[in-house]
């Protein structure tokens, strides 16, 4: 008989995860403890921008027109436990408030909630990213307060999304994590991952404290790259090199590798700058932190290079931002998302706002959400409108929208004709034909 799939927590990654179990042919009911959120993904909408996702929605959501019908959505743990063979908890791990630590409480819930209701034998999978010697825990927490006793298992299945191709990574995983304690979560869990694997995904099995340290070392592994290419922009900043051309060069060695070497305002989002700091306090916790205060400096050379595009800003506008208006081409920390958690590029413009300039914000994606976090910036429906008679226009996020723009059209506009690019992603020569002076972090000479 088919396994029959919940997927606890339907957030971005319980959305995404759900809608792509349906897809791959599984009964699937995701559950969420805000009945707001269920009564929009029960008409085939999802509560953020991710390309793709409201599409492979709609074609399994019960009662739209069309439908497979093979995705449901409840708010009852109740009705969870009586249908699942296998349940997915996809649930937030947010950094604690006035700590690097990570917030455990809304997995911790989610056990307590489900263990109930699990009478018979089932799994339960670990999808969100928790500090190493969780699962340990929370497999003696499940038999203990589960009916089914040790007959309700539980296995870790990391995440590895990226915001922008989330349906992609979901579907066709470029390898799939399980950490088991035995055989059958194993054979589960292969059940699961049937067809990707088939398709050729990797599928590597450990156990459950490895499985948890294989998320938060790629992040802290793909952080590092990125702090390390800006570290490097400063050098240049200094002696007046290239990074763009630096980080070409050194990106055809085999074992470096180009992906991650763009330097720029650095990285954001609700992701990697938590999960490097949660990482940090595990350790020091497990008394390991001296093998990663490398990382404090990664989190630091970050931080710096918002307040440095500040700076330059600053100097291009003549010294202070009083009387001057900026142009922000940019909210979400990256493209292809309206996600603005921890992003660089609202940082960026408020900053400039509380030194005193006029700054006018444009995104793509990520206005509604811009507005919510910060209401005092102004905000304009399109690039044109953003940057009319601006002083200076930086391009923070990476949108394809604002490499393809017209610089000429825009410089009609403007008060002054000056581009500072936040992320090397701009054509130089393009500008400059235009009459634009552009400036760019790591290349003062470029």
């Amino acid at each position: 008989m088919p396994l029959k799939i919940t997927v606890i927590g339907t957030g971005y990654l319980g959305a995404t995860h759900a809608a792509a179990m349906a897809e791959l042919g599984f009964e699937v009911l995701g559950l969420d403890v805000v009945p707001e959120k269920i009564e929009m993904l029960q008409r085939g909408e999802v509560p953020m921008y991710e390309p793709g996702l409201e599409e492979l929605l709609r074609r399994h959501v019960a009662g739209i027109e069309g439908s497979s019908g093979r995705l449901r959505f409840t708010t009852s743990y109740e009705e969870a436990g009586a249908f699942g063979d296998v349940h997915f908890v996809c649930v937030n791990t947010p950094q604690k408030h006035g700590e690097y630590a990570c917030d455990m409480s809304y997995v911790d819930s989610a056990f307590d909630a489900l263990a109930p209701h699990l009478t018979r034998p089932t799994l339960v999978v670990g999808k969100s990213t928790v500090p190493v010697g969780s699962a340990a825990r929370l497999a003696a927490r499940l038999a203990a307060a589960a009916p089914a006793g040790e007959a309700a298992e539980l296995a870790w299945n990391p995440e590895f999304l990226r915001e922008g191709f989330a349906v992609k990574d979901t579907l066709h995983p470029d390898r799939i994590v399980a950490g088991v304690a035995g055989e059958r979560a194993e054979t589960l869990l292969r059940e699961v991952y049937a067809t990707p694997i088939a398709e050729g995904s990797p599928f590597i099995v450990m156990d459950y404290p490895t499985s948890e340290l294989v998320k938060t070392s790629a992040n802290s592994f793909l952080a590092t790259k990125i702090s390390f290419i800006n570290a490097m922009a400063e050098v240049c900043e200094a002696a007046d090199g290239d990074v763009v051309k630096l980080a070409e060069a050194i990106g055809h060695d085999d074992r470096i590798g180009k992906k991650f070497l763009r330097a720029g305002i650095g990285f954001g989002g609700g992701c990697l700058p938590k999960d490097l700091r949660a990482f940090m306090a595990r350790a020091g916790e497990l008394g390991a932190d001296q093998a990663l205060t490398f990382l404090r400096e990664i989190d630091s050379i970050n931080m710096r290079r918002r307040g440095h595009m500040v700076e330059l800003t600053r100097d291009a506008v003549g010294g202070g931002f009083l009387g001057k208006r900026v142009a922000v081409l940019g909210a979400t920390f990256k493209p292809d998302s309206d996600d603005v958690r921890d992003s660089p590029a609202l940082n960026v413009a408020g900053q400039i706002h509380l030194q005193g300039g006029q700054v006018t914000v444009y995104d793509p994606k990520g206005m509604e959400n811009a507005r919510r976090l910060f209401p005092t910036l102004a905000y304009a429906d399109t690039a044109l409108e953003a940057v009319r008679g601006a002083d200076a226009v930086l391009h923070l996020t990476e949108w394809r929208e604002f490499r393809e723009l017209d610089p000429a059209a825009l410089g009609e506009v403007v008060a002054e004709h000056r581009i500072l690019d936040g992320r090397n992603a701009l054509d130089p020569a393009l500008w400059r034909k235009a009459g634009w002076t552009y400036r760019a972090l790591g290349r003062p000479q470029a």
